[in-house]
């Protein structure tokens, strides 16, 4: 084929200078090119010109509630470790260094959200009302999620990488066509957002990809929420990434902000400023939460392999309660009694956990078969009554004694 002969876009250039690039405008950037920072890691103030206001609307019970929250998943966490290292859980995912990230984004939203988390985020379950203990049937092997999303409006985890974000845009999406038809009906609709949190793992995933294509295109009610821990399993995000992943927001023609993950205060005043937006129709906000996993990606995993230890110690200094407790003591918010409390409260609910667990029965196998299927399946019972029958083609001890 000659150069004369090659094929032509499907546009002319007449046509194509009517769709000038001009015509997107730009992209809101409230927090600029920086980091967003309210509360450094000595426990100091700091002010910002958008976000300032939300943490001085912050009052002395909601940041005590913060601390509280952040040290109870902490001790919760521990005892689910304790718990697979003695036996008891098949696998278990450690969140610790991250409660920041989590307690400051779960608290931001509001009872009517709807919240996909993956399978680390135990601090937005707190949040939300769940009991923590109901977490551990899936961890257990007895459960395939262990709880009704519909409940706390929180979905069940997904052990599926990025799976989850297309989920949460589809029902963002839900959300503007229940929103649309109450309109229509001539009734007060919901005001209510999605978020989608995920890894920085995860957001190499084309999925993460997909779903911020259609959020964008339909103005979707989401707030994706990536906290970046620096390592997917033992790839670091520098391999993933050359950029801030904050920053790949602006190909997709929405806003996207960097903010210390470490900071409860930054990252409740962030997301809040993101759902208001959501729930106002000017679609949807990236969050890149710049934290760190201190501990292993799961039980299974070794981090000593792959990483430094003067990286977690380094990490450790920028500790979320570490700091959250200096501005307290500092400002006279706590005293000793309160953190007296807050331990015993942590230790009540490591106790409950391991009671739980411990009670926990696994299900028979002829209980699997009701749950492929919402209604019974006749393909399905047809499968059940060939393994009954194959299961009693086996004599057991007693008839083999007996004959």
């Amino acid at each position: 084929m000659g150069v004369g002969q090659l094929p032509t876009t499907e546009f002319n250039d007449e046509e194509l200078d009517e769709y000038p690039e001009s015509h997107l405008g730009p992209v809101p950037r409230p927090g600029g090119e920086d980091m967003i920072q309210l509360l450094d890691a000595e426990g100091r103030r700091h002010d910002h010109p958008v976000f300032g206001a939300y943490a001085e609307a912050l009052d002395a019970e909601k940041l005590r509630g913060f601390y509280r929250d952040m040290a109870v998943v902490r001790r919760f966490d521990q005892e689910a470790t304790a718990l697979q290292r003695q036996g008891q859980l098949a696998l278990w995912v450690p969140l610790t260094g991250q409660e920041a990230a989590q307690i400051g984004s779960g608290h931001a939203t509001l009872p009517e959200d709807f919240i996909f988390p993956t399978y680390r985020e135990h601090g937005v379950a707190l949040t939300r009302g769940m009991d923590l203990a109901q977490l551990l049937s899936l961890f257990r092997g007895v459960s395939h999620g262990g709880w009704d999303p519909r409940e706390k409006n929180f979905n069940v985890y997904t052990l599926v990488l990025a799976a989850q974000v297309l989920h949460a845009v589809g029902y963002a999406m839900g959300i503007q066509r229940d929103r649309k038809a109450a309109l229509a009906r001539g009734e007060q609709p919901e005001d209510a957002a999605v978020v989608a949190y995920y890894g920085d793992g995860a957001s190499s995933e084309g999925d993460v990809h997909e779903s911020m294509v259609f959020a964008a295109s339909y103005q979707a009610p989401v707030v994706f929420f990536c906290q970046n821990n620096h390592w997917a399993i033992s790839v670091p995000t520098v391999t993933q990434t050359k950029v801030p992943l904050a920053h790949r927001a602006q190909g997709y023609g929405f806003p996207g902000i960097r903010v210390d993950g470490n900071d409860v205060l930054a990252v409740h005043a962030v997301t809040q400023w993101a759902l208001d937006r959501a729930r106002r129709g000017e679609g949807p906000v990236l969050i890149e939460a710049f934290t760190y996993r201190l501990g292993a990606h799961t039980t299974a995993d070794d981090p000593t392999k792959y990483r430094p230890g003067s990286e977690e110690e380094q990490w450790r200094a920028k500790d979320p309660l570490t700091r959250l407790e200096a501005y307290l003591k500092a400002e006279g918010l706590a005293d000793e009694a309160f953190f007296d409390d807050v331990a015993r409260q942590g230790q009540e609910l490591a106790d409950h956990v391991r009671e739980t667990v411990l009670a926990l029965q696994a299900p028979t196998l002829e209980e699997a078969f009701q749950h492929v299927y919402a209604q019974a399946h006749p393909l399905v019972q047809e499968e059940l009554r060939w393994y009954q029958e194959y299961e009693a083609g086996f004599v057991t001890e007693q008839q083999s004694a007996e004959g």
